[in-house]
Protein backbone atom coordinates (compact mmCIF):
# COMPACT_ATOMS: atom_id res chain seq x y z
CA UNK A 1 0.00 0.00 0.00
CA UNK A 2 3.04 2.48 0.87
CA UNK A 3 4.55 1.76 -2.20
CA UNK A 4 1.19 2.42 -4.12
CA UNK A 5 0.75 5.75 -2.38
CA UNK A 6 4.33 6.95 -3.19
CA UNK A 7 3.43 6.42 -7.02
CA UNK A 8 0.56 7.63 -7.14
CA UNK A 9 2.13 11.32 -5.57
CA UNK A 10 5.01 11.14 -7.70
CA UNK A 11 2.34 10.51 -11.16
CA UNK A 12 0.37 13.43 -9.80
CA UNK A 13 3.66 15.63 -9.37
CA UNK A 14 2.79 18.67 -12.94
CA UNK A 15 1.69 21.56 -13.74
CA UNK A 16 -1.38 21.18 -15.81
CA UNK A 17 -4.87 19.60 -14.32
CA UNK A 18 -4.55 15.84 -13.42
CA UNK A 19 -7.24 13.41 -13.96
CA UNK A 20 -8.26 10.06 -13.53
CA UNK A 21 -9.74 7.44 -14.99
CA UNK A 22 -12.35 5.38 -13.55
CA UNK A 23 -13.86 2.23 -13.86
CA UNK A 24 -15.87 -0.32 -12.23
CA UNK A 25 -12.96 -1.99 -11.66
CA UNK A 26 -10.25 -2.52 -8.63
CA UNK A 27 -7.16 -1.21 -10.40
CA UNK A 28 -8.50 2.17 -11.39
CA UNK A 29 -10.55 2.34 -8.31
CA UNK A 30 -7.49 2.40 -6.34
CA UNK A 31 -5.71 4.89 -8.52
CA UNK A 32 -8.55 7.42 -7.54
CA UNK A 33 -8.91 6.42 -4.57
CA UNK A 34 -5.29 7.44 -3.68
CA UNK A 35 -5.52 10.71 -5.99
CA UNK A 36 -8.37 11.68 -4.05
CA UNK A 37 -6.82 11.82 -1.44
CA UNK A 38 -3.83 14.13 -2.45
CA UNK A 39 -6.37 16.43 -4.19
CA UNK A 40 -9.94 16.77 -3.01
CA UNK A 41 -10.68 18.30 -6.57
CA UNK A 42 -9.72 15.21 -8.64
CA UNK A 43 -11.86 14.78 -11.35
CA UNK A 44 -12.62 11.23 -12.62
CA UNK A 45 -13.83 10.03 -16.23
CA UNK A 46 -15.63 6.82 -17.11
CA UNK A 47 -16.89 5.24 -20.36
CA UNK A 48 -19.61 2.82 -21.03
CA UNK A 49 -21.87 1.45 -24.39
CA UNK A 50 -25.50 1.83 -24.73
CA UNK A 51 -25.99 -1.76 -24.91
CA UNK A 52 -27.59 -3.21 -21.86
CA UNK A 53 -24.97 -5.16 -19.76
CA UNK A 54 -21.92 -3.47 -21.81
CA UNK A 55 -21.22 -0.64 -19.03
CA UNK A 56 -19.34 -0.06 -15.75
CA UNK A 57 -20.39 3.33 -15.64
CA UNK A 58 -23.23 3.00 -12.99
CA UNK A 59 -20.43 1.33 -11.07
CA UNK A 60 -17.95 4.11 -11.23
CA UNK A 61 -20.59 6.55 -10.82
CA UNK A 62 -21.27 4.92 -7.24
CA UNK A 63 -17.94 4.98 -7.03
CA UNK A 64 -16.92 8.40 -7.46
CA UNK A 65 -20.10 9.18 -5.35
CA UNK A 66 -18.54 7.23 -2.61
CA UNK A 67 -14.83 8.94 -3.05
CA UNK A 68 -16.50 12.35 -3.33
CA UNK A 69 -15.37 12.96 -6.55
CA UNK A 70 -16.80 14.27 -10.17
CA UNK A 71 -17.39 11.76 -12.47
CA UNK A 72 -17.44 12.74 -16.22
CA UNK A 73 -18.79 9.63 -18.24
CA UNK A 74 -19.81 8.91 -21.44
CA UNK A 75 -21.67 6.65 -23.77
CA UNK A 76 -21.09 4.92 -27.30
CA UNK A 77 -23.66 4.16 -29.51
CA UNK A 78 -22.79 1.85 -32.04
CA UNK A 79 -23.02 4.49 -34.70
CA UNK A 80 -20.64 6.47 -33.16
CA UNK A 81 -18.09 3.50 -32.87
CA UNK A 82 -18.55 3.17 -36.69
CA UNK A 83 -18.40 6.86 -37.29
CA UNK A 84 -14.71 7.03 -35.21
CA UNK A 85 -13.46 3.87 -36.14
CA UNK A 86 -11.68 5.35 -39.59
CA UNK A 87 -10.25 8.00 -37.50
CA UNK A 88 -9.18 5.45 -34.46
CA UNK A 89 -7.58 3.07 -37.08
CA UNK A 90 -5.47 6.29 -38.70
CA UNK A 91 -4.13 7.08 -34.64
CA UNK A 92 -3.65 3.42 -33.94
CA UNK A 93 -1.21 3.27 -37.21
CA UNK A 94 -0.92 -1.02 -35.83
CA UNK A 95 -2.80 -4.24 -36.54
CA UNK A 96 -3.90 -4.40 -33.41
CA UNK A 97 -7.05 -6.13 -33.23
CA UNK A 98 -8.30 -5.53 -29.90
CA UNK A 99 -12.24 -3.21 -29.79
CA UNK A 100 -11.21 -1.64 -26.05
CA UNK A 101 -9.32 0.87 -28.46
CA UNK A 102 -12.25 2.52 -29.05
CA UNK A 103 -13.52 3.47 -25.54
CA UNK A 104 -10.84 4.06 -24.48
CA UNK A 105 -10.27 6.87 -27.54
CA UNK A 106 -14.00 8.08 -26.67
CA UNK A 107 -12.97 8.39 -22.58
CA UNK A 108 -9.62 9.93 -23.22
CA UNK A 109 -11.73 12.44 -25.83
CA UNK A 110 -13.71 13.24 -23.26
CA UNK A 111 -11.13 13.63 -20.32
CA UNK A 112 -8.71 16.47 -22.43
CA UNK A 113 -12.10 18.51 -22.57
CA UNK A 114 -10.87 18.83 -18.85
CA UNK A 115 -7.18 17.96 -18.15
CA UNK A 116 -4.36 17.63 -19.39
CA UNK A 117 -3.06 14.81 -17.62
CA UNK A 118 -4.44 11.23 -16.86
CA UNK A 119 -4.15 9.02 -14.31
CA UNK A 120 -5.23 4.68 -15.08
CA UNK A 121 -4.49 1.33 -13.82
CA UNK A 122 -2.51 -0.23 -16.68
CA UNK A 123 -0.13 -3.25 -15.36
CA UNK A 124 -2.15 -4.07 -12.32
CA UNK A 125 -3.75 -7.56 -13.99
CA UNK A 126 -0.02 -8.38 -15.11
CA UNK A 127 2.35 -7.61 -11.81
CA UNK A 128 -0.46 -8.65 -9.40
CA UNK A 129 -2.43 -11.92 -10.99
CA UNK A 130 -5.85 -10.00 -12.38
CA UNK A 131 -6.64 -12.55 -15.26
CA UNK A 132 -8.90 -15.26 -14.69
CA UNK A 133 -6.90 -17.77 -16.61
CA UNK A 134 -3.62 -17.52 -14.22
CA UNK A 135 -6.26 -19.86 -11.75
CA UNK A 136 -6.00 -22.66 -14.59
CA UNK A 137 -2.41 -23.89 -13.17
CA UNK A 138 -4.00 -24.77 -9.65
CA UNK A 139 -7.38 -26.58 -11.67
CA UNK A 140 -4.70 -28.95 -13.68
CA UNK A 141 -2.62 -29.43 -10.25
CA UNK A 142 -3.72 -32.94 -10.26
CA UNK A 143 -2.10 -33.63 -13.57
CA UNK A 144 1.83 -32.65 -11.90
CA UNK A 145 1.49 -36.13 -9.78
CA UNK A 146 1.16 -38.19 -12.98
CA UNK A 147 4.23 -39.48 -14.55
CA UNK A 148 4.77 -38.33 -18.23
CA UNK A 149 4.43 -41.49 -19.80
CA UNK A 150 0.77 -41.65 -18.60
CA UNK A 151 0.48 -37.86 -19.68
CA UNK A 152 1.78 -38.89 -23.56
CA UNK A 153 -1.03 -41.63 -22.92
CA UNK A 154 -4.55 -39.13 -22.00
CA UNK A 155 -3.02 -36.34 -24.55
CA UNK A 156 -3.43 -38.80 -27.30
CA UNK A 157 -6.84 -39.98 -26.28
CA UNK A 158 -7.49 -36.17 -25.94
CA UNK A 159 -6.56 -35.81 -29.38
CA UNK A 160 -9.10 -38.50 -30.41
CA UNK A 161 -12.23 -37.22 -28.57
CA UNK A 162 -14.04 -34.94 -31.39
CA UNK A 163 -14.15 -31.19 -31.39
CA UNK A 164 -16.75 -30.07 -27.92
CA UNK A 165 -16.52 -33.40 -26.29
CA UNK A 166 -16.66 -32.67 -22.46
CA UNK A 167 -13.27 -32.83 -20.72
CA UNK A 168 -11.55 -32.56 -24.37
CA UNK A 169 -9.93 -29.85 -23.35
CA UNK A 170 -8.99 -29.98 -19.79
CA UNK A 171 -7.15 -33.27 -20.97
CA UNK A 172 -5.00 -31.84 -23.12
CA UNK A 173 -4.26 -28.72 -21.00
CA UNK A 174 -3.55 -30.77 -18.17
CA UNK A 175 -1.10 -32.87 -20.26
CA UNK A 176 1.02 -30.45 -22.04
CA UNK A 177 3.47 -28.17 -20.46
CA UNK A 178 2.68 -24.95 -19.79
CA UNK A 179 5.37 -23.11 -22.34
CA UNK A 180 3.51 -25.51 -24.93
CA UNK A 181 0.41 -24.33 -23.83
CA UNK A 182 0.02 -20.93 -22.70
CA UNK A 183 1.16 -17.95 -25.17
CA UNK A 184 -0.20 -15.04 -23.58
CA UNK A 185 -3.60 -13.32 -24.22
CA UNK A 186 -3.48 -12.77 -27.46
CA UNK A 187 -3.40 -15.42 -29.49
CA UNK A 188 -6.87 -15.80 -31.39
CA UNK A 189 -7.05 -18.41 -34.30
CA UNK A 190 -6.17 -22.33 -34.15
CA UNK A 191 -3.16 -23.34 -36.63
CA UNK A 192 -5.38 -24.87 -38.74
CA UNK A 193 -7.68 -22.24 -39.03
CA UNK A 194 -4.91 -19.77 -39.70
CA UNK A 195 -3.84 -22.57 -42.43
CA UNK A 196 -7.47 -21.93 -44.05
CA UNK A 197 -7.39 -17.87 -43.26
CA UNK A 198 -3.70 -17.36 -45.22
CA UNK A 199 -2.72 -17.24 -48.13
CA UNK A 200 1.31 -17.26 -47.50
CA UNK A 201 0.68 -19.94 -44.30
CA UNK A 202 3.90 -20.99 -43.35
CA UNK A 203 3.50 -23.89 -41.03
CA UNK A 204 7.17 -24.15 -39.79
CA UNK A 205 6.72 -20.09 -38.28
CA UNK A 206 5.38 -21.18 -34.75
CA UNK A 207 4.72 -18.94 -31.65
CA UNK A 208 7.03 -20.48 -29.52
CA UNK A 209 9.55 -18.89 -31.45
CA UNK A 210 8.31 -15.33 -29.53
CA UNK A 211 7.79 -17.25 -26.31
CA UNK A 212 10.71 -19.79 -26.15
CA UNK A 213 13.04 -17.03 -25.33
CA UNK A 214 11.04 -15.80 -22.80
CA UNK A 215 10.71 -19.09 -21.06
CA UNK A 216 14.19 -19.89 -21.39
CA UNK A 217 14.57 -17.15 -18.86
CA UNK A 218 12.00 -18.75 -16.04
CA UNK A 219 12.65 -21.98 -15.85
CA UNK A 220 12.88 -21.68 -12.29
CA UNK A 221 9.21 -19.85 -11.73
CA UNK A 222 6.20 -21.18 -10.70
CA UNK A 223 3.40 -21.87 -13.88
CA UNK A 224 1.47 -18.61 -12.82
CA UNK A 225 4.12 -16.63 -12.70
CA UNK A 226 5.94 -17.77 -16.29
CA UNK A 227 2.19 -16.68 -17.42
CA UNK A 228 2.78 -13.13 -16.10
CA UNK A 229 6.12 -12.97 -16.85
CA UNK A 230 5.02 -14.13 -20.82
CA UNK A 231 1.97 -11.16 -20.72
CA UNK A 232 4.36 -8.67 -19.18
CA UNK A 233 6.59 -8.82 -22.30
CA UNK A 234 3.66 -9.65 -24.95
CA UNK A 235 0.63 -8.73 -24.06
CA UNK A 236 1.06 -5.77 -21.45
CA UNK A 237 4.23 -4.01 -24.17
CA UNK A 238 2.25 -5.02 -27.56
CA UNK A 239 -1.67 -4.28 -26.75
CA UNK A 240 -2.47 -2.90 -23.46
CA UNK A 241 -0.13 -0.40 -23.44
CA UNK A 242 0.54 0.55 -26.98
CA UNK A 243 -3.23 0.71 -27.44
CA UNK A 244 -3.67 3.55 -24.05
CA UNK A 245 -0.84 5.39 -25.20
CA UNK A 246 -1.97 6.11 -28.76
CA UNK A 247 -5.42 6.64 -27.79
CA UNK A 248 -4.78 9.27 -25.05
CA UNK A 249 -2.13 10.92 -27.78
CA UNK A 250 -4.44 11.10 -30.38
CA UNK A 251 -6.41 13.38 -27.62
CA UNK A 252 -3.32 14.93 -26.70
CA UNK A 253 -3.53 13.80 -23.39
CA UNK A 254 -0.39 12.33 -21.48
CA UNK A 255 -1.33 9.13 -19.64
CA UNK A 256 0.70 8.07 -16.61
CA UNK A 257 0.60 4.58 -14.96
CA UNK A 258 1.19 4.14 -11.67
CA UNK A 259 1.06 0.64 -11.12
CA UNK A 260 4.57 0.41 -13.34
CA UNK A 261 6.82 2.67 -11.36
CA UNK A 262 9.77 0.60 -10.68
CA UNK A 263 8.81 1.02 -7.14
CA UNK A 264 5.70 -0.81 -7.07
CA UNK A 265 7.15 -3.55 -9.99
CA UNK A 266 9.79 -4.33 -7.52
CA UNK A 267 7.10 -5.47 -4.61
CA UNK A 268 4.85 -6.87 -6.73
CA UNK A 269 7.77 -9.29 -8.21
CA UNK A 270 8.71 -10.30 -4.50
CA UNK A 271 5.55 -11.06 -3.59
CA UNK A 272 5.26 -15.45 -3.72
CA UNK A 273 1.92 -16.83 -6.02
CA UNK A 274 -0.05 -17.98 -3.25
CA UNK A 275 -1.06 -14.52 -2.34
CA UNK A 276 -1.76 -13.19 -5.58
CA UNK A 277 -4.12 -15.95 -6.42
CA UNK A 278 -5.73 -17.36 -2.98
CA UNK A 279 -9.40 -19.22 -2.70
CA UNK A 280 -9.95 -18.68 -6.48
CA UNK A 281 -9.97 -14.84 -5.79
CA UNK A 282 -7.63 -13.19 -8.73
CA UNK A 283 -5.09 -10.04 -7.26
CA UNK A 284 -6.17 -11.54 -3.76
CA UNK A 285 -3.60 -9.56 -2.08
CA UNK A 286 -4.34 -6.00 -3.59
CA UNK A 287 -7.79 -6.47 -2.76
CA UNK A 288 -6.49 -6.96 0.74
CA UNK A 289 -4.10 -3.80 0.38
CA UNK A 290 -7.09 -1.86 -0.88
CA UNK A 291 -9.63 -2.82 1.72
CA UNK A 292 -10.26 0.65 3.54
CA UNK A 293 -9.54 2.70 0.92
CA UNK A 294 -11.72 0.94 -2.37
CA UNK A 295 -15.58 0.76 -1.48
CA UNK A 296 -16.50 -2.75 -0.97
CA UNK A 297 -18.86 -2.92 -3.90
CA UNK A 298 -15.54 -2.59 -6.36
CA UNK A 299 -13.53 -5.28 -4.10
CA UNK A 300 -16.29 -8.12 -3.83
CA UNK A 301 -17.18 -8.00 -6.99
CA UNK A 302 -16.34 -10.19 -10.28
CA UNK A 303 -14.05 -8.54 -13.04
CA UNK A 304 -15.53 -7.42 -16.12
CA UNK A 305 -12.33 -6.25 -18.18
CA UNK A 306 -13.10 -3.76 -20.73
CA UNK A 307 -16.23 -5.00 -22.21
CA UNK A 308 -17.31 -4.12 -25.71
CA UNK A 309 -20.85 -5.28 -27.28
CA UNK A 310 -19.30 -6.08 -30.86
CA UNK A 311 -20.69 -9.53 -31.03
CA UNK A 312 -23.87 -7.92 -30.37
CA UNK A 313 -23.78 -5.55 -33.10
CA UNK A 314 -22.01 -7.58 -36.10
CA UNK A 315 -25.53 -9.63 -35.76
CA UNK A 316 -27.37 -6.05 -35.99
CA UNK A 317 -25.95 -2.45 -36.67
CA UNK A 318 -22.76 -3.59 -37.87
CA UNK A 319 -23.21 -6.35 -40.14
CA UNK A 320 -23.82 -4.39 -43.36
CA UNK A 321 -20.69 -2.19 -41.97
CA UNK A 322 -18.13 -5.41 -41.39
CA UNK A 323 -19.35 -6.50 -44.85
CA UNK A 324 -18.40 -3.56 -46.60
CA UNK A 325 -15.16 -3.70 -44.92
CA UNK A 326 -14.31 -7.13 -45.88
CA UNK A 327 -15.27 -6.54 -49.82
CA UNK A 328 -13.46 -3.27 -49.94
CA UNK A 329 -10.40 -4.24 -48.25
CA UNK A 330 -7.24 -4.68 -50.63
CA UNK A 331 -6.26 -7.56 -48.36
CA UNK A 332 -6.89 -10.68 -50.76
CA UNK A 333 -3.31 -11.27 -51.59
CA UNK A 334 -3.18 -12.01 -48.05
CA UNK A 335 -5.99 -13.97 -46.51
CA UNK A 336 -9.57 -15.62 -47.90
CA UNK A 337 -12.04 -12.78 -47.45
CA UNK A 338 -14.71 -15.95 -48.28
CA UNK A 339 -12.95 -17.34 -44.93
CA UNK A 340 -14.03 -13.82 -43.46
CA UNK A 341 -17.02 -13.70 -44.45
CA UNK A 342 -18.30 -16.93 -43.56
CA UNK A 343 -17.14 -16.29 -40.20
CA UNK A 344 -19.47 -13.36 -40.32
CA UNK A 345 -22.14 -15.10 -41.26
CA UNK A 346 -21.78 -17.94 -38.88
CA UNK A 347 -21.55 -15.84 -36.60
CA UNK A 348 -24.76 -13.74 -37.23
CA UNK A 349 -26.32 -17.68 -36.75
CA UNK A 350 -25.46 -18.19 -33.69
CA UNK A 351 -23.03 -20.89 -34.69
CA UNK A 352 -20.42 -19.65 -32.02
CA UNK A 353 -18.72 -16.35 -31.12
CA UNK A 354 -16.70 -15.75 -33.70
CA UNK A 355 -16.58 -11.44 -32.89
CA UNK A 356 -12.99 -11.65 -31.75
CA UNK A 357 -12.00 -13.34 -35.12
CA UNK A 358 -14.02 -11.00 -37.06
Amino acid sequence: RDVLYDSVKVHMRSDVPVGSFLSGGIDSSIIASIAREMNPNLLTFSVGFEQRGFSEVDVAKETAEKLGVKNHNVFISAKEFMDEFPKIIWHMDDPLADPAAVPLYFVAKEARKHVTVVLSGEGADELFGGYNIYREPNSLKMFSYIPSPGKSVLKALSGALKEGFKGKSFLERGCTPIEERYYGNAKIFREEEKAELMKYYNESVNYMDITKPLYNEIKDYDDVSKMQYIDMFTWLRGDILLKADKMTMANSLELRVPFLDKEVFDVASKIPTEFKIANGTTKAILREAARGIVPDHVLDRKKLGFPVPIRHWLKDEMHDWAINIINESKTEHLIDKQYVLNLLEAHCADKGDYSRKI
